[in-house]
């Protein structure tokens, strides 16, 4: 690094860090002062990491950029490493905006305000942090410290059941935790050198069965956090007794990182274990969208109802990891940023919701259009992006992971049918149980107990505004992709590269895989196989 350089990644991490153990020293007593000072940091950073991404990223480029590299514990071998590229980036601006809009929608806090958003801004820090890390050790560090922060979010501010589901969340996600470890040691003690620099750990070969043993370790550690079925029982619980801040971030960064893993390790550093695991993937993909969208009909929860929506949209992710190609990569990343704004807008409007009618019980409403109209339309708008509407960007990240694999050709024609017609019918079930929720909650008759003419008010501004910030976006991206496309087309097309170069070898190393009938790969040909293993050897 050029020593003249300005440490931009470094300052994007630490400044949300070192204004939260600032906050003590804030002369406020009803938290109002707080409240402006923590907004005012998540903007300020949220400022610099578009100031530093605009003059100082390379969008043609696939490459790390912005990197820092400095020696913090040679005794145990970490490095502050830091980078950026084209999967990390916008992945860092969708946490920067929805973390200072969660702090926005926070407005009301008064129970514990120094805690709580000095609990938001350490939260923001480990975030950011997870998404640039480019020591093994470090990403460790900023996973697990996120962890913290959302429990206490939960068992603190959540609702009547906050103390069950903060426990259950952070049980599945510190058990998932030490996979990491135990996976990362084996990459990092592997062969001659001992390293954690993941550029250098993506390079060593693996022997087979140890590089299956650390997929399997990875995936069940990211598949907690995406989450994958049937590792996903703790979002619902969370989801339901989050606060509307904390679901905005649970929904719209935390499963966004273990999708954003599961490509930077599983598919990026371990290709040929990937070529195993690449059909398991996408079936998990298709149980996930099938099995949460029947799920989320059986809910009369709001809120819970939209996050086994979420496990629903996040099963898109995993088939579009699994497809091989450029196409359904890039539509793995696009659904991931913008399942992340309609989620959060979502979650956040449920929260406005409840603020007015003091329940999450759909049956418990009904009628709120007359007296909420505003807040109908937002709603209305909100799910139209979710069940995938043209013209949101809901609709072109799906279309696109469908596209991807339906032209892959490392799968026979049989399994991509399957997989695109069971899919289809998650994608179908969708508008049922979202148009269903919309019907529950603001039309049929009023409940007397809300006292819907007298007490409940419409959206108020600020509410407006922050939900107008997460929904101009996201019909933005769906009128033109490239907003989002063009920051990591390029990355994209590297990804798919280097996952398929490795398919010819495996082919002709494991002809009678268990594999053979799904992958088309045993049948390249044959001077295809030939070139790839003597460029191998």
């Amino acid at each position: 690094m050029n020593a003249i350089e300005f440490p931009w990644l470094t300052a994007i991490i630490l400044l949300p860090l070192v204004a939260a153990l600032a906050i003590p020293l804030i002369p406020d007593k009803e938290g109002r002062t707080v409240r402006w000072y923590g907004l005012g940091v998540a903007i300020a950073d949220f400022a610099l990491m578009i100031y530093a991404f605009w003059y100082k990223y390379d969008f043609q480029s696939s490459t790390l950029q912005l990197v820092e590299n400095y020696p913090w514990i040679p005794q145990l071998g970490l490095h502050w490493a830091v980078g950026v590229d084209g999967l990390s980036m916008p992945l860092l601006l969708l946490t920067g905006l929805i973390n200072t809009l969660a702090i926005f929608a926070a407005w009301k806090v008064t129970t514990k305000p120094r805690l709580f958003y000095g609990l938001m801004l350490v939260m923001y820090s480990a975030q950011l942090g997870v998404f640039v890390a480019q020591d093994l050790l470090l990403f460790f560090l900023m996973w697990e410290i996120e962890l913290v922060p959302v429990y206490l979010l939960i068992s603190i501010w959540g609702g009547q059941n906050r103390r069950y589901a903060a426990t259950k969340f952070i049980l599945y996600t510190a058990a998932a935790s030490i996979f990491i470890l135990i996976a990362g040691f084996a990459m990092a003690f592997s062969g001659d050198t001992v390293t954690f620099d993941m550029a250098t750990l993506g390079m060593k070969e693996y022997p087979k069965t140890l590089e299956l043993l650390i997929y399997t370790g990875f995936l069940i550690a990211f598949g907690v956090k995406l989450p994958i079925f049937p590792l996903h029982t703790w979002l619902p619980d969370a989801h339901g007794e989050a606060s509307a801040p904390g679901s905005m971030i649970l929904a719209g960064v935390l499963l966004k990182m273990g999708g954003y893993a599961l490509i930077r390790f599983n598919v990026e550093m371990l290709p040929n274990a990937h070529v195993t695991f690449a059909p398991v993937l996408a079936i998990l993909g298709v149980v996930n969208i099938v099995y949460g969208a029947c799920c989320a009909f059986a809910q009369t929860n709001l809120k819970r109802r939209l996050a086994y929506s979420s496990i629903a949209h996040m099963g898109f992710v995993l088939i579009g990891i699994a497809s091989y190609t450029e196409l359904g990569i890039s539509g793995a990343v696009l659904q991931m940023v913008s399942h992340g704004l309609i989620a959060a807008s979502l979650f956040f409007l449920s929260g406005v919701t409840y603020d007015r009618t003091h329940t999450l019980m759909m049956d418990k409403m009904g009628g709120m259009a007359k007296v909420m109209p505003k807040t109908f339309a937002l709603f209305t708008i909100g799910s139209m992006a979710s069940l995938a509407l043209p013209g949101m960007s809901g609709f072109v990240g799906e279309l696109m992971v469908f596209l991807g694999i339906a032209t892959s050709d490392v799968y026979s024609s049989s399994f991509k049918v399957v997989v695109v017609l069971l899919s289809a019918v998650g994608v179908i079930l969708t508008p049922i149980y979202l148009l269903s929720m919309l019907r529950q909650v603001f039309y049929g008759e009023q409940s007397q107990e809300l006292h819907l003419d007298t007490v409940i008010s419409d959206v108020k501004p600020r509410e407006i505004f922050i939900t107008a910030c997460l929904l101009l976006p996201i019909i933005g991206i769906g009128f033109y992709p490239k907003l989002a496309t063009q920051t990591y087309d390029v990355k994209a097309v590297e990804l798919a590269a280097h996952a398929r170069e490795v398919l010819p070898v495996v082919a002709h190393q494991q002809p009678s895989s268990l594999y053979s009938r799904i992958f088309s790969a045993p049948t390249l040909a044959t001077s295809q196989v030939e070139s790839s293993i003597n460029i191998s050897e």
